[in-house]
């Protein structure tokens, strides 16, 4: 109950704030985002498999946000960030979408 609340405070407070993302740092953004995104699935499918460890799950959080923006990054340095930053997404989201049907199969049995 209070990671809902959490979420419903920092959704509000982001609403009333509008913080601003600096240009620096907006291609970087999405696929951090993405990256938190496939943590949390992780994170959720090992719950459910009664395996989950808080401090896997915040290293690995927080590695999938550092490692996917670093790859981007040094895609940016090298003139191919735009290839290097879809090819993170298709892998994040394959992995996300592998939790999902895993979590799926988990809640439904099915």
């Amino acid at each position: 109950m209070i990671a809902v609340l959490g979420l419903v405070v920092g959704v509000v407070v982001g609403l009333v704030v509008r913080p601003v993302v600096p240009t620096g740092v907006e291609p970087y953004l999405p696929i951090a985002v993405v990256a938190a995104l496939d943590a949390v699935f992780g994170g959720l499918r090992a719950m459910l498999d009664g395996i989950f460890d808080d401090k896997v799950f915040v290293v690995s959080f927080l590695s999938n946000v550092v490692v996917a923006a670093l790859i981007v990054f040094l895609g940016d340095k090298l003139g191919v960030g735009a290839q290097l930053s879809t090819g993170v997404v298709v892998v994040l989201g394959i992995r996300i979408f592998s939790n999902a049907a895993a979590i799926r199969r988990h809640v439904f049995r099915a």
